[in-house]
C-alpha cells in the first residue's frame, strides 16, 4: 500500500469514527432530555399556561410525534445550527453559545499553550537531570495535587488580595473592547491597533489559565520524561553521545522527536479534560464563557442550554483527539509503519489464493 493511499484511508477512518461518536452523543443527550422531569412546554410558557396554549406549543415543538421522529427532527435541527431555546434567557441556545464561546476558547487556548510549555520544560529538564529541575518539579506537582478551585482561590487571595498584582474577576477591564474579528481580546486588540487591550486581556488571563494548565502540564511532562528516558538508552542516542554532543542537544535534536508520540496522546486527552476544568474555573473567576453560562443554567433546570454546552464540548473533545491521532501518524515514522503493516495484513478473503486459505 502506498503512503498516500494509507493516509487517505487513515484520515477517512478517523473522521468516520469521530462522526459516529458525535451521533452517539446526540442520542444520549436526546434520551436524557426525554426522561428528564423538566417539561419544555411548561418551561417555555410558565405554570399559568392554558391547556390550549400547551397543546399548540407541543405541536410547534414537535412533541406530538413519536420519539424516533422527534430524535430525527432533533438531528435535523442540529445540522442547521438549531440547539433549541434556552428556558432561562429566552434566546436560541446557539446565539447564547456564540456570545459566550469565544471567551472559553481564548481561555482554553492559552491554558493549553501554557500546559504544553510547562510540560515540555518538566519532561526535558527532568530527563536531562539539569540544575533547578527539582524545584520546578516540586512546584508543578504540588500545584497539580491541589484541586483546581482551591488553587484558583489561593491565587486570588495571593495575587489579588495580598499583592494586588492581578485582577480578580471578569475578562477585561477596558470599557467597550473590540468585538472582532476573532473574538479573542488578545488578538483583536492587536488587529485594531490597541495594544492596551491586549495587555489588559493577558492580565485577566494569567490566573485562570495557570489554574487550568498546571495539572495537564504535569501529566504531559511525566509521560514525556518517561519516553525521553527510554529513548536515551537507544543505539542512535549512544551514537550521538559518542560524537561529543551536549546532553541538552542530544535530548532536543535526537531524542525529543522520537518521544513525542505518547506525549501527544496525553496532550489530546488532557486538552479534552481541560474543558471540564475550564467550566469550574470560569465560575470562580466569573469568566464570561460557556462554563459560567452553564453554572447559571443548572439551577434553573435549563436543559437545552446544558445539552448545547455538553454537545459543543463533546464535539471539541472528539475533534482534538482526532487531530492528535493524525499528528502522531505524521510525527512518528515508527507508528506510521506499524499502522501500514496492520492495514496491509487485513486483506479480504476474496484476495487470497486457495492455497493461502
Amino acid at each position: 500500500m502506498s503512503t498516500s493511499i494509507f493516509f487517505i484511508k487513515f484520515v477517512a477512518k478517523r473522521i468516520g469514527a469521530a462522526i459516529a461518536i458525535v451521533i452517539g452523543l446526540t442520542a444520549v443527550l436526546f434520551f436524557l432530555q426525554s426522561i428528564s422531569h423538566t417539561n419544555p412546554v411548561h418551561a417555555m410558557l410558565g405554570a399559568g399556561a392554558t391547556p390550549k396554549a400547551i397543546a399548540a406549543e407541543e405541536v410547534k415543538l414537535g412533541l406530538n410525534h413519536p420519539v424516533i421522529v422527534q430524535y430525527f427532527n432533533y438531528l435535523n435541527g442540529l445540522l442547521h445550527g438549531n440547539l433549541g431555546m434556552s428556558y432561562r434567557t429566552r434566546r436560541p441556545v446557539a446565539s447564547d453559545l456564540a456570545t459566550y464561546l469565544p471567551a472559553t476558547l481564548e481561555l482554553a487556548f492559552y491554558s493549553l499553550i501554557l500546559a504544553i510549555v510547562l510540560g515540555l520544560l518538566l519532561g526535558v529538564l527532568s530527563a536531562g537531570e539539569f540544575k533547578g529541575t527539582k524545584v520546578l518539579r516540586f512546584v508543578l506537582v504540588a500545584g497539580a495535587s491541589t484541586p483546581q478551585f482551591l488553587l484558583a482561590i489561593g491565587g486570588l487571595l495571593l495575587f489579588y488580595g495580598k499583592l494586588n498584582l492581578l485582577p480578580a474577576t471578569g475578562r477585561i477591564g477596558i470599557n467597550n473592547p473590540p468585538n472582532g474579528p476573532t473574538g479573542f481580546y488578545t488578538i483583536d486588540g492587536l488587529l485594531n491597533g490597541n495594544i492596551g487591550v491586549t495587555i489588559d486581556a493577558f492580565k485577566y488571563l494569567l490566573l485562570p489559565s495557570f489554574s487550568v494548565a498546571i495539572s495537564p502540564a504535569v501529566s504531559i511532562g511525566r509521560v514525556l520524561r518517561g519516553s525521553l528516558i527510554e529513548a536515551m538508552g537507544q543505539d542512535f542516542i549512544k551514537t550521538a553521545n559518542s560524537k561529543g554532543l551536549s546532553r541538552f542537544r542530544v535530548l532536543i535534536v535526537h531524542a525529543l522527536r522520537n518521544s513525542l508520540g505518547p506525549a501527544l496522546s496525553m496532550t489530546g486527552l488532557q486538552a479534552g479534560l481541560m474543558f471540564a476544568g475550564v467550566v469550574v474555573i470560569e465560575d470562580v473567576f466569573a469568566w464570561p464563557g460557556i462554563g459560567y453560562y452553564t453554572a447559571q443554567s443548572i439551577p434553573s433546570g435549563d436543559f437545552p442550554a446544558i445539552a448545547g454546552v455538553t454537545l459543543v464540548l463533546g464535539i471539541g473533545y472528539v475533534i482534538i483527539n482526532t487531530l492528535v491521532d493524525l499528528a502522531q501518524i505524521f510525527a512518528d515514522p515508527r507508528l506510521r509503519h506499524l499502522e501500514m503493516r496492520k492495514s496491509s495484513a487485513k486483506k479480504p478473503l476474496s484476495n487470497l489464493t486457495p492455497n493461502a486459505i
